[in-house]
């Protein structure tokens, strides 16, 4: 096994020995299939989210990852066709059932794109969005909103000077991290972000790591991702997918250092994938 893992978990942050111990189980997804209208995307998947915690789900482009991933807040049902089996419950309740809303579900469960999708609005309508979607027209609590969330973006500093500019002039790594202010807005409890730092230069896809390990606290997050370093550094829990079936999964530090399928150890050490 390459030591290049070993040496992540060696120089963590002090007090994050890599290994989570879950209080509370956030997402119990059972037996889920999944089908395209012309294919089936996901096999038997059996999956444990738990709460405050980042899951990171890795595995070759097209093996069902970030189809998953949408599953979660039910993001799949907007393409005609789509049909899903077993069950996915989110704190006890199956989401797949009838009387599920769905725009509180969306609300609860938060998504953050790979590329960055400010509005064409300001810095400050960005985030103010969602409350004022929600009913929220007091202006000293949209203002307490927006500073709330710009500050656990991490953002605060570099932007308050400029709430009344155009969220479109701002760097890649300042909009992505503006797109996760804008789903913190909301309140949620769950934040699901499909490679959230692909598209940026090494300096922003740190903040945006350290800001997930941040967020951990609050939330728990679901984080697909392409790059092996950035899963081994930013998540509690690994799962490895490879044509539309979970191969393995369980604790990151597990995963990268001692894998229990030789499938998984060819694909984190880049023999193949």
């Amino acid at each position: 096994m390459s030591r290049l893992y070993s040496d992540i978990f060696t120089h963590r942050k002090p007090g994050d020995s890599g290994v989570f111990t879950p209080t509370k189980t956030k997402f119990q997804c059972s037996t889920v299939n999944f089908w395209y209208p012309n294919k089936q995307a996901l096999w038997d998947v059996d999956l444990t989210v738990p709460e405050r915690s980042v899951l990171a789900l890795i595995g070759p482009s097209g093996c069902g990852k970030s189809t998953f991933l949408r599953l979660l807040n039910r993001m799949n049902d907007l393409i005609d066709g789509c049909r899903v089996d077993g069950t996915i419950s989110m704190d006890g309740k199956n989401i797949y059932t009838p009387d599920v809303n769905l725009v509180d579900l969306r609300r609860r469960v938060g998504m953050v794109f790979q590329k960055s999708n400010p509005f064409p609005k300001s810095v400050y309508e960005n985030v103010a969005y969602g409350p004022r979607v929600a009913g929220v027209r007091d202006r000293g609590r949209l203002d307490y909103v927006v500073e709330r969330c710009l500050k656990q973006a991490a953002l605060w500093d570099e932007v308050k000077d400029r709430l009344s500019q155009s969220a479109l002039e701002l760097s890649g790594g300042q909009q992505q991290r503006l797109c996760i202010a804008r789903s913190l807005a909301t309140d949620p409890e769950v934040l699901l972000m499909d490679e959230p730092a692909s598209a940026l230069d090494p300096k922003s896809t740190a903040k945006v790591e350290d800001l997930i390990d941040d967020l951990k606290k609050q939330y728990t997050i679901v984080i697909v991702t392409h790059n092996m370093q950035q899963a081994a550094r930013v998540s509690d829990f690994t799962a490895f997918f490879y044509e539309g079936r979970i191969v393995e999964s369980g604790p990151t530090q597990q995963i990268f250092t001692k894998p229990a399928k030789k499938q998984t150890e060819d694909y984190i050490t880049g023999r193949f994938g």
